[in-house]
Formats: structure tokens, C-alpha cells, sequence
């Protein structure tokens, strides 16, 4: 290459200079481009941040509530028949599901060895009495002889002592016959009230053994006409518990149907294990409906109570610190506010202490809400803010 083709130094520093400063322009913009996307960024993230929620203002307990409790239905009167003499079934006469009445056959005993022991003590019985009306006749011929002195008086006493103990072995034989005699009436046995049996555990020929823990009752019978209603009343609703109460009840096997019990009386202290109150009720059961030991709900009235404020349950926020509720400013930031619950119904709380009517409280707040955090209002109608 000749001299006048070949470029200048000078050419080629003003060229390096010039791509130089291309390239730092290049950067600079780049930077800038990228400085403005992250601060963009952040302002995006930082007003996504802010979580949107419900709020609502607490309500007045004014009109009244009900409080569900769980509960248990009992016969009005149950009871196991057991035996009362030692044998063999001879015959049962009604089975699971009759009704009996008052002193009905339920079942007879064929018992050997008791009605040998009647005719025994029977014998015995004859026998002293026949001893103690010779002793007495005895001891008045001698009475009459000590008269005359033909004898002694201390053979006249014998004879007298003689026939006071023979009247009192004829004593103590009559009472062991009229013992036995009752034992032997036991071996029908009868239904001691009128009601349905619930339970047969016995059978023709089964052996049976009287008077022993291991022997199972032969019979179970309950009268349920009426039900007891035992429903266990937590401590802080002792007060709900008033003469004249009416329970509303359902049972699972019934749903949809509703039952009246009213209230006969309470336990008049707090068990110490659970904390409850126990409460029982009655109720009518003329169809037979209710079933004794089933499983049941009480809903019982709770008065109307102007001193507290009602709140949603899912506006708790449990934490260290206590049970609190997020309450907005104006500014539409949280604080948190301590409350104390006078009434737990369930779904909704009385609040009695930390609340007023004018507070604006969050529903459903999520678990990361903090103190001071500011928040926007999700429209009505609007997703909750969710709990993460």
C-alpha cells in the first residue's frame, strides 16, 4: 500500500476517541434505561405490597342469639335386671322392643336347690313349732305342780326358760321360711315399671348365678315416654342456665326436625375437669322418636345484651400478645387492639372489653399484618385479602 492510502495517526486517534465515547454513551444509557425499569419495579411491588381488605363496624347484641351446644339423650328411668335366686331360665316371655307394663312376666327361673331348701326349712319350721308348744304346755304343768310344791321352783324355771327358747328357735325357723318363701317368688321376674326393653341377655337353659359381679343383667328396661336432655354448659354461659328455659334439640337420624326440652334443673356447680355447668332438660317423646343414649345438639336462647359488641370469629387475630382485632385509622392504617370475648356462640363473638361501635375492624386479616401497616379497601363484594 502506497503512502497516500495509508490512514493517519491522527485519523485513527480521533476514530478510537470517537468509539470511545459512542460506547460510554451506549452504557450510560443502558444504565439509565435499567435504573428507571428497577425503580419502576419497586414502585410496582411496594403498591402490590399493600394488602386489600374488608372491614366492617362491630354491632350491638341487641337482638338476642343462641349458643349450640353438644348434649346426650337418657331414658327418664333405666334399669339392668339382674337375678335375685340362682338357677336355670326356665322361660322368657318378651323380647328387645316390647312394652311392658308395671310388674309384667319378663322371664322365670327353674331353681332346684331353692325350693329343696324351702321344704326344709318348711319341715324345720313344723318341727319347732311343735317343740315350742311342748315346752310352753310343760312349763305350765309345772307352774301348776310349783303351786302345790310338788316341785322345785328352780325345775319350774328350767321348764319356763325351756319353753321360751323353743318359741324363739320356732321364731327364727318362721323367719327363715318367710325369707326363703320371698326368695321363691323371685323366680318370676317382673318388670319393676312400665317402659320398653332394650337389652334380652339371657336364653332357655342359660345358668345363672344370683347375687354376682361376673353374672350380666338378664334384662335392661327404660321408660321413654320422657327424655332427659344433659347438655354441659361452659363456665363463662352459666348465666343462660334460668327457670322456665326452652331448648331446641336435633338428632342426627332426624334431620331437619326440631324437638322442645325444658329446662328441670341444673347441677348447681361447675365440674372442675371440664369446666361446664350440667344442665337437664325434659323432653316429650310420645311417639317414640327420640332414642335414650343417642347423640344430640342444644340450641339454647342467649338474651339480648347491650353491653357488648358482636364480631365475626373470623376477625381474630391470635398471636403472643393475646387475642386481638386490626382496627383501621383514617389514614386506612392498622393498629392492633387487645379485646377480651364475653360470648363465644360459634360463628359470632360478644365482645365486652376493646371494641367500640364506630371502630372500623378488618375481616379475615392476613397473618402477616403488623402494626402501623397501611392497607387498601377491597371493594363490596371484592376478594378477601388472604391468610398466608
Amino acid at each position: 500500500m502506497s503512502s497516500d492510502h495509508k490512514p493517519s495517526r491522527k485519523r485513527l486517534m480521533l476514530l478510537g476517541v470517537g468509539g470511545l465515547t459512542l460506547a460510554a454513551l451506549l452504557v450510560a444509557n443502558g444504565l439509565h434505561a435499567r435504573t428507571t425499569h428497577e425503580e419502576a419495579v419497586t414502585a410496582w411491588t411496594e403498591t402490590a405490597a399493600i394488602p386489600q381488605v374488608m372491614v366492617f363496624q362491630p354491632k350491638q347484641n341487641a337482638a338476642g342469639d343462641t349458643l349450640r351446644l353438644p348434649a346426650h339423650l337418657d331414658a327418664w328411668s333405666k334399669a339392668p335386671i339382674h337375678a335375685r335366686v340362682s338357677g336355670y331360665l326356665k322361660d322368657w316371655k318378651v323380647d328387645i322392643g316390647s312394652q311392658v307394663k308395671a310388674g309384667q312376666i319378663l322371664a322365670e327361673i327353674d331353681s332346684p336347690d331353692l325350693d329343696q331348701q324351702l321344704a326344709q326349712t318348711h319341715a324345720r319350721l313344723l318341727q319347732e313349732q311343735a317343740n315350742a308348744r311342748l315346752a310352753a304346755t310343760t312349763a305350765t304343768r309345772w307352774q301348776n305342780l310349783l303351786a302345790s310344791h310338788s316341785v322345785s321352783r328352780q325345775e319350774a324355771d328350767e321348764k319356763t326358760s325351756n319353753a321360751a327358747a323353743a318359741k324363739a328357735n320356732a321364731e327364727a325357723a318362721a323367719a327363715d321360711y318367710a325369707r326363703l318363701s320371698a326368695l321363691e317368688s323371685y323366680k318370676t321376674i317382673r318388670a319393676p315399671f312400665a317402659g320398653t326393653i332394650t337389652a334380652r341377655n339371657t336364653d332357655i337353659g342359660q345358668l345363672i348365678k344370683a347375687d354376682t359381679d361376673s353374672d350380666p343383667e338378664l334384662f335392661n328396661i327404660a321408660d321413654t315416654h320422657q327424655l332427659r336432655l344433659y347438655v354441659p354448659v361452659p363456665q363463662n354461659y352459666a348465666s343462660v342456665i334460668h327457670p322456665g328455659l326452652e331448648a331446641e334439640l336435633t338428632v342426627p337420624e332426624h334431620p331437619g326436625e326440631h324437638f322442645k326440652a325444658r329446662l328441670i334443673g341444673d347441677s348447681t356447680a361447675i365440674d372442675r375437669r371440664s369446666g361446664t355447668l350440667l344442665a337437664q332438660f325434659v323432653a316429650d317423646n310420645p311417639n317414640g322418636e327420640l332414642l335414650p343414649g343417642d347423640y344430640a345438639e342444644a340450641t339454647l336462647p342467649i338474651p339480648a345484651d347491650t353491653h357488648g359488641e358482636s364480631i365475626p370469629a373470623s376477625a381474630l387475630i391470635f398471636r403472643a400478645q393475646g387475642t386481638q382485632v386490626a382496627v383501621l385509622d383514617a389514614q386506612n392504617h392498622v393498629h392492633l387492639q387487645d379485646i377480651h370475648i364475653g360470648l363465644d356462640l360459634g360463628e359470632r363473638l360478644v365482645i365486652d372489653q376493646g371494641l367500640k361501635p364506630a371502630d372500623r375492624v378488618v375481616d379475615n386479616p392476613p397473618d402477616a399484618l403488623r402494626e402501623g401497616d397501611p392497607v387498601e379497601l377491597a371493594q363490596a363484594g371484592g376478594a378477601h385479602a388472604r391468610k398466608v
